[in-house]
């Protein structure tokens, strides 16, 4: 349903579970296995898995903090894509990768919720791509001394609206882990 012409495949995108990055989120261990899950489930599949890695002053690329969490391994013939941006697709050559891999639909996990993972699925949606966010799969940090609220309810909510956007064409959604499975061929997730 994708706008993207001649993109029916569907890819996951393993967002920032960098051990800088999830080093004191909501759910740390719950949520990072559920990652290593839809990984397994991907990859059983023969979906495209797209890993995504953050740099920027605070988040040293090369540092210790910049590396995945050990939990999460990637293969040599999965795409890592390197950013500096929220939004995964800004200053760098996921769009390409996407549309080598002929996908059109995304399945997004990783960190953090309120920051790289809100820009990246929207930044998706905009560009024509349908975006399902897997909801127990994504977390954040807590952030109610700068006036946040806590974080299951920064993740409650946008696992709340993610499930009602819609735009012309293209189709938003929300699942769960358990309820994620993958068909040969890239075809969409139920």
């Amino acid at each position: 349903m994708t706008t993207l012409s001649g993109r029916p495949h569907t890819a996951l995108m393993v967002i920032d579970v960098q051990k800088g990055v999830v080093e004191g989120i909501y759910q740390r261990d719950a949520v990072i296995a559920n990652i290593a899950a839809l990984v397994d489930k991907a990859r059983g599949a023969a979906v495209p898995i797209v890993w995504v890695q953050h740099s920027d002053a605070q988040l040293e690329r090369g540092s210790e903090a910049w590396q995945y969490v050990p939990e999460l391994s990637r293969r040599d013939e999965e795409p890592l894509v390197h950013k500096s941006y929220g939004d995964s697709f800004e200053g760098t050559d996921l769009g390409e990768i996407l549309a080598a891999a002929s996908v059109g639909h995304l399945l997004v996990a990783g960190a953090q919720t309120d920051e790289c993972i809100r820009s990246t699925i929207h930044g998706a949606f905009v560009r024509g791509y349908d975006v399902t966010l897997v909801a127990d799969a994504h977390s954040t940090e807590d952030l109610t001394a700068w006036g946040a609220p806590p974080p299951e309810l920064v993740i409650a909510h946008t696992n709340l609206y993610w499930q009602n956007q819609s735009a012309p064409g293209r189709a938003a959604g929300v699942a769960q882990t358990a309820d994620v499975t993958f068909e040969v061929n890239g075809a969409a997730p139920h």
